[in-house]
């Protein structure tokens, strides 16, 4: 115990239900076969488990029928963008990749383990974790700042045989999309018939913006801190730069707010405000997806007196776009075919089985996108990923 944490300061924390909850850590481990006398003993470890070496070290495929290998994934992060907290290091983000791994358990079965790294380097988070990954079926990365979560993530899937999933990134996209695909249907309106305007180009921002022109926007301007990212503008780093040839092809210039002039969504994840004029000049039947937390760039009251569907990342207001509706069923089910990555159809398969669990009957303004307590979510998520997995051509199974 820090000498600087009096006992009386920690029983003072301790009356703070988070605190409490958090005392010991939120996870532990246990064994899945009982070892009751000898010869469990001689099964489970020597002499017994040296059969199951030998064979898997003449075939290392069979690590994954024979280990825990096939169920269990890496929560890797190092600590540079935990939530909205900023750069607190690895061992403040531990609680966050403790929280990660038992919703991975809770949601869709899948065992994790969160792995706080001591480094900031490209390089060295790379090699780390390539040596880690004979251990795991899977990588999640976690709340590692832009742009260096881009290269960290491109380089391990080039490396990997396994998916490598930066959820900060696709848990945000694959939600998001979902949820667009409701609004959209309820305003009577296909993705090809709207224009959007991103607010936002870090992780989540770019990878918002990445799913919407896959899965066929109609025209979409992202924003940063100095405006509409365009071609020919200065300052550009590539990952901006590439993102400036695909999108925006109504070549706007300015800030957010001009952007919004006529157009049909708005999508917030920059941690910045949009005045309550802006939000009023955008097109009738309006959707407003403000997802910062824990601040949403405009209130939802705001929104909703000019907007048709508003969403937060909030769960007191309704449509939270929630990354736990993605990435549990979106690991399991490229776990359950043994894929060798998770592929941009993969993701968008993700968003529209989660689109389709709300259906036509249901579909309000308050009800684009379901619960994650909804049972329906993971088990949809999870058949739809391994089946485009398997079309995709990277299912070992």
């Amino acid at each position: 115990m820090p000498s600087s944490i009096s006992l009386e300061a920690l029983e003072a924390l301790d009356l703070d239900p988070a605190f409490a909850l958090h005392r010991g850590g939120k996870l532990e481990v246990r064994s899945t076969v009982p070892v009751r006398n000898a010869d469990d003993l001689a099964l489970a470890y020597t002499p017994g488990v040296a059969r199951v070496c030998s064979a898997i070290a003449e075939k290392p495929e069979l690590a994954k029928d024979y280990t825990w290998i096939s169920n269990v994934v890496a929560v890797v992060s190092d600590g540079t963008a935990v939530l909205g907290l900023g750069d607190i290091g690895p061992a403040a983000a531990m609680p966050v990749m403790e929280g990660k791994a038992l919703l991975f358990k809770q949601f869709a079965g899948v065992d994790a383990v969160p792995i706080c790294l001591d480094c900031t380097d490209v390089d060295e988070l790379v090699e780390t974790v390539v040596r880690l990954a004979p251990s795991f079926g899977g990588i999640n990365l976690e709340d590692i700042s832009a742009p260096r979560c881009f290269e960290v993530e491109a380089r391990l899937r080039e490396i990997l045989d396994i998916p490598v999933f930066h959820d900060d990134q696709h848990g945000t996209a694959i939600v998001a999309l979902a949820a667009l695909k409701n609004a959209a249907r309820l305003t009577g309106r296909s993705l090809g018939d709207l224009r959007a305007v991103v607010a936002g180009a870090g992780a989540s921002g770019i990878a918002v913006s990445r799913i919407l022109l896959n899965a066929g926007i109609g025209d979409i301007a992202v924003a940063d801190s100095k405006g509409i990212i365009h071609q020919g503008r200065d300052g550009l780093n590539p990952v901006k730069e590439a993102l400036a040839r695909d999108s925006n092809r109504a070549g706007l210039h300015g800030s957010t707010e001009q952007a919004l002039a006529g157009a049909d969504v708005f999508i917030g994840l920059s941690g910045s405000t949009v005045s309550e004029e802006a939000i009023a000049s955008m097109a009738s039947g309006s959707i407003v997806f403000a997802l910062s937390n824990p601040t949403p760039e405009v209130r939802p009251e705001i929104a909703r007196k000019y907007a048709q569907v508003v969403a937060t990342g909030r769960s007191d207001f309704p449509n939270q776009i929630n990354n736990v509706l993605a990435f549990p069923g979106v690991f399991r089910g490229a776990l359950d075919v043994r894929a060798t990555t998770i592929t941009e159809n993969m993701k968008v398969a993700a968003a529209e089985a989660l689109a389709g669990v709300v259906g036509d009957d249901d579909l309000s303004a308050d009800y684009v996108i379901p619960s994650p307590f909804d049972e329906r979510v993971a088990p949809a998520v999870i058949a739809a990923v391994s089946e485009q997995a398997r079309a995709d051509g990277v299912a070992r199974l």
